[in-house]
């Protein structure tokens, strides 16, 4: 399954109606367990830094801006740049955020491989993006010169433990577009250091109640959607297994996961 064919398709369907792409964000972030730890990590990232009022936050390949509109939502005085490489995506993001009046927003295209602004971010906030790259060493260390001292970096990225539905040597990624399966915790924490970073701690996500949720929620519905005819299901369908989904979600947040199939992984400058 090609996930930029699913997201182009989504893109056609949203169009530039802000009420629509405003519903699906609120989708997301009930199904994506990611989500659900990325607005944990936010939320954590704010607390330390509640008596500081003006922060500045690079969205490191932003994609649809899922995450750019939830931290424009949750703090207006935050300063966001959206980036990604995609040009498609950024001009819709554009047009979003200009209808929905949030001036706190920025969106350009760059490539993560050759941007950096020095010493110009309280965070980076990088989701699902590292796994498409290849320099991956080059873009960590275009992310440390981009932040300011005590800055902290947050990635979300498939492990190697079965991250891009990959259980075995043989086996080909469910998401053809990755360049790498997933990351090993020692092999990602050793990059980040040699970056510069410092205080870097990794942690397992989409262990086996979340792995459970993401076929259920994910996987199997769009293998369903590869057939049009199976389309009106779907909606049946998440009627059925959402409420199982959100409790398998929940219970994931709530494990000491000491294996997944998703990392966390926060880094300090």
């Amino acid at each position: 399954m090609n996930y930029e064919q699913v997201k182009k398709r989504l893109g056609k369907i949203l169009g530039s109606s802000a009420v629509l792409k405003k519903s699906f964000y609120r989708l997301l972030n009930i199904l994506l367990l990611r989500a659900w730890y990325i607005k944990k990590e936010l939320r954590f990232f704010r607390g330390i830094n509640k008596n500081k009022k003006n922060l500045s936050v690079l969205d490191a390949g932003c994609g649809f801006g899922l995450y750019s509109y939830y931290m424009a939502r949750k703090n207006p005085k935050w300063t966001i740049e959206s980036i990604d490489i995609n040009e498609n995506e950024i001009n819709d993001c554009k047009k979003f955020f200009d209808k929905t009046g949030y001036k706190n927003v920025t969106c350009k295209t760059a490539d993560l491989i050759n941007f950096s602004n020095p010493s110009a971010y309280d965070l980076v906030l990088s989701v699902d993006v590292m796994e498409h790259i290849e320099n991956d060493i080059k873009v960590f260390e275009n992310f440390y010169k981009s932040l300011k001292n005590n800055g902290m970096l947050l990635i979300s990225t498939p492990s190697d433990l079965g991250g891009s539905d990959v259980t075995g040597e043989n086996q080909s990624s469910f998401i053809e577009e990755h360049v790498r399966d997933g990351y090993n915790k020692e092999d990602i924490l050793n990059k980040l250091k040699y970056a510069g970073f410092k205080n870097i701690e990794a942690y397992y996500t989409y262990g086996k109640y979340g792995s459970i949720s993401w076929r259920l929620s994910i996987k199997y519905p769009l293998l369903l959607g590869k057939h049009k005819w199976m389309l009106p299901l779907l909606f049946f369908y998440y009627i059925i297994v959402m409420p199982f989904c959100l409790l398998l979600n929940f219970a994931d947040t709530k494990a000491k996961n000491k294996k997944g199939t998703g990392l966390i992984v926060k880094a300090y400058k």
